[in-house]
């Protein structure tokens, strides 16, 4: 009998019952990679990001030495060290604070836009949402509403700005009936054009006192962030990454095709949506707060994507880590090249950034794949 059901091909129930044990064991296993991976990950990001803001401490036009940073960073630091003091808790460490949150801003905006395009050149500069932002910004400065508002008018014609530059652009990309993200493209170049001259029309008008604050602020800085500037940052950062940290599943299949996500439950339009509101408020108040950074949100997202993959878990985080890091970078060497005077950051972001759109298009490594 053992003999003749071997022979015909029909397996033991010891034999039958291994077979899904061992699937999910190589599934238990599979998962215990990927939480090893995720966490060494962002702990080689989180370990890189603090070296680098420990660099942006000591740099700057007052150079500070090793022993005086750890000195000063100590809380047995002597009365002769309370010049650094000054210059390191109340000059360059909000600063920094402000360059991580910025940055990390930025950095899961364009990740997020790129998972619903499935491209990797959008970004809320290229998609035309930091122009619409800082156009808002700079009406609301010529028309004297920073007050307004319990003190957040600029922050409100930011988000208005941004809002209605992502519904403009993104309508026009699905009038078609299904979104073209060559269309979503074009239509973000010509509303950055168009913001441009709209902006530049204002500025011409304006009187000389309120002209230097728009064309200081719209090639952006970190320069002295108040904390009511990084508790409203950081607020939004932390909230936007937890909100996106449990949509990334949906991400994800959203990356896949909207038909694929639609066929496993995702409700595509909602997402597309929210998250379009979602990068609008969150690009709205970095634009209000630090003026145009471009480049972040479409260098970062490609480079972690290269090399940590696609997967929105560990893509969201990793990125927001590694943008808070280039910015903070960036604005170190803005304000250290030419010490004491300073680069606006804005400017070394489209230095580093600037290149690196042209390489994508030229070489036309930008297929988005998950």
């Amino acid at each position: 009998m053992t003999a003749h059901s071997t022979a015909s091909g029909t397996s033991s129930p010891n034999a039958q019952c291994a077979v899904p044990l061992r699937a999910a064991r190589e599934a238990s296993s599979w998962q215990r990679v990927r939480v090893r991976r995720w966490f060494m990950t962002l702990g080689i990001l989180g370990v890189l990001t603090g070296t680098v803001m420990l660099l942006a401490l000591r740099f700057g036009a007052h150079e500070v030495t090793w022993a005086q940073l750890w000195s000063a960073l100590s809380l047995s630091a002597s009365d002769d060290m309370e010049v650094v003091r000054v210059i390191l808790w109340d000059v360059r460490f909000p600063r920094v604070i402000m360059g991580l949150f910025v940055g990390a801003a930025l950095a899961i905006t364009g990740a997020v836009l790129q998972a619903l395009v499935r491209n990797p050149l959008a970004d809320p500069y290229v998609l035309g949402i930091s122009s619409g932002a800082a156009l808002g910004v700079t009406i609301g400065l010529g028309m004297g509403l920073s007050t307004i508002f319990s003190g957040i008018g600029l922050q409100v014609c930011a988000f208005i700005g941004g809002g209605l530059s992502i519904v403009l652009v993104y309508g026009i990309a699905i009038s078609q009936g299904a979104l073209s993200v060559h269309t979503l493209l074009l239509a973000g170049v010509i509303l950055n054009a168009f913001c441009s001259a709209l902006m530049m029309f204002t500025t011409s008008i304006l009187n000389p006192s309120a002209l230097y604050r728009v064309v200081v602020w719209l090639m952006g800085n970190l320069s002295a962030p108040s904390h009511t500037a990084l508790a409203t940052i950081g607020v939004f950062v932390l909230a936007t990454i937890a909100w996106l940290l449990a949509n990334s599943h949906a991400l994800n299949l959203l990356a896949l095709g909207e038909d694929a996500a639609r066929s496993m439950g995702v409700e595509s339009d909602r997402l597309h949506r929210a998250v379009f509101i979602v990068s609008a408020l969150l690009t709205g108040v970095v634009v209000s707060l630090c003026g145009m950074i471009g480049f972040i949100g479409m260098v970062v997202p490609h480079l972690i994507r290269i090399v940590c993959g696609a997967d929105h878990r560990l893509l969201l985080p990793a990125s927001a880590l590694a943008g808070g890091m280039l910015l903070i970078l960036s604005d170190t060497i803005a304000r250290t090249v030419v010490a004491p005077a300073e680069i606006p950051v804005g400017v070394v972001t489209a230095l580093i950034g600037g290149p690196f759109f042209l390489y994508l298009l030229m070489t036309r490594k930008y297929r988005f794949s998950t």
